[in-house]
């Protein structure tokens, strides 16, 4: 007790510590005869990838879900996806809540850091309704789900299914009880298209994005906004959010189509109107979902590394997507036009963005680029494996997506250890793990130092 009250652990170091313990716990569950269908133990390091894949919702797998586990490892696996998606603060909280503990002040900070929030208030309620909306989210996705499992696979099998899958979509974690080729089969089936699609930016757009919006439909509906001023009233953060989900969706697609219109192996052979699905779906998965109605290695070059760019994105922040984020980008690519227009403030939505909010952003794609660099290299040093491969597989664990150009299969154990790391690092972010380990805390330097110039470019 005395090392804990003279070593405190902080809020990050918390989270880092509570992914890291549900990822070992769920590798000690999934290595046990009673969670595969052979009944005999299961490979630690692949029971840990699958953990890792699953507590991160990547996707990535080195044993065919349906085919290895059981229904009791299935269990473990969609229950590790939740408290992924979710986040490990916000599954203690729910914890708490429903034991009617009360919600202390240490609570507080890690929710506020957990969501990236600015102030205290409210943060119970928040909780509260994040719970309540996933639930009510993933039950109507595994409603609708079920209109094509249940005839397929029967009442007991298509509602597991269906529940699975709306869980695992819902939560971008890529998990699937299909088979080997992950959605392949569905790449016509307009239902298991859209609903996918629909949970996949739901689960991406971010928990604050969901409230601002509701909230201001709700005042719409109530008459005290007009349908005009709607977007107008909306926060900052969800204005850049949606409007860079919507852009990332509409370009990825059209350049998608554009690119395999005639590849045979994807799409070249699809109707029109398939062709169309097809493209939306694949630029919606690219963003961290992980599932695929397409052979990822039959991509042309110029849609992997497109699909590279777009993985390193991901989704938005506060959500269960992957990836640097929406804003993250934005914010860069603003900076950047403001330099070039000789611009003193970065400005969007006639509002100005604060100084902290670039050196952040900027923070974030450095770390992330690095620790990405890093995990191609050793892929390569430790597999012999075409450069775009290695890239693709690296990428999608970084932004925790979960597709794959066939390499997973084929990794070693070197390999899944570095992937096993880079999906972890992924989850919890670059600076976090930094901000975790810093554990000499000195105290902020306020004396200025002078300036001088420097020559950039």
């Amino acid at each position: 007790m005395a090392f804990f009250k003279e070593h405190k652990l902080t809020t990050t170091q918390m989270i880092v510590g509570g992914f890291l313990i549900a990822i070992l716990l769920g590798a000690t569950l999934l290595t046990l005869p009673i969670s595969s269908n052979s009944g005999e133990f299961t490979s630690f390091v692949d029971a840990l990838f699958t953990s890792t894949s699953a507590v991160c919702v990547t996707g990535l797998t080195t044993l065919v879900t349906v085919d290895h586990w059981n229904l009791f490892g299935q269990i473990v696996i969609i229950i590790l996806i939740q408290f992924g998606g979710l986040g490990v603060v916000t599954f203690a909280t729910s914890i708490l809540l429903i034991l009617g503990k009360r919600i202390t002040l240490q609570n507080r900070l890690l929710i506020q850091e957990s969501y990236n929030l600015e102030n205290l208030n409210g943060l119970v309620k928040l909780t509260i309704r994040i719970l309540k909306g996933t639930f009510i989210v993933e039950g109507v996705g595994a409603f609708i789900y079920m209109f094509q499992f249940v005839p397929e696979y029967g009442i007991p099998r298509g509602i597991w299914y269906s529940v699975f899958h709306s869980i695992s979509s819902f939560c971008n974690a890529g998990f699937d009880l299909i088979g080997n080729a992950s959605y392949v089969k569905y790449h016509s089936n307009v239902l298991v298209n859209l609903v996918t699609m629909g949970l996949i930016i739901s689960g991406g757009i971010g928990f604050p994005v969901w409230w601002d919006v509701l909230h201001k439909l709700h005042l719409t509906g109530k008459g005290k906004l007009s349908p005009r001023e709607l977007f107008q009233k909306f926060d900052l953060h969800s204005k850049i959010a949606i409007t860079m989900t919507l852009f990332l969706i509409f370009s990825g697609a059209i350049m998608f189509f554009l690119n395999e219109f005639s590849n045979p192996g994807t799409i070249g052979n699809f109707s029109l109107f398939d062709k169309i699905m097809a493209s939306f779906f694949q630029s919606v998965t690219f963003r961290t979902a992980g599932y695929a109605t397409l052979p990822q290695e039959s991509l042309t070059v110029s849609t992997s590394l497109i699909g590279i760019i777009f993985m390193f994105i991901g989704g938005s922040p506060s959500g269960t997507a992957g990836g640097i984020k929406t804003v993250t980008i934005a914010i860069l690519l603003l900076g950047a036009i403001s330099s070039i227009r000789s611009k003193t403030d970065i400005e969007v939505f006639e509002r100005k963005i604060l100084d902290a909010y670039v050196r952040k952003a900027l923070a974030v794609f450095l770390f992330s680029f690095t620790t990405l660099m890093v995990s191609t290299i050793s892929l390569s040093i430790a597999m012999e494996k075409d450069l775009l491969n290695l890239l693709f597989e690296s990428t999608s664990a970084l932004a925790t997506v979960g597709l794959s150009r066939g390499l997973t299969s084929e990794l070693n154990t070197a390999g899944k250890i570095i992937i096993i790391i880079t999906m972890y690092l992924g989850r919890i972010g670059p600076i976090s793990m930094a901000l975790a380990l810093n554990i000499n805390k000195n105290k902020t330097c306020r004396i200025q130092m002078p300036s001088s110039k420097v020559i950039v470019g």
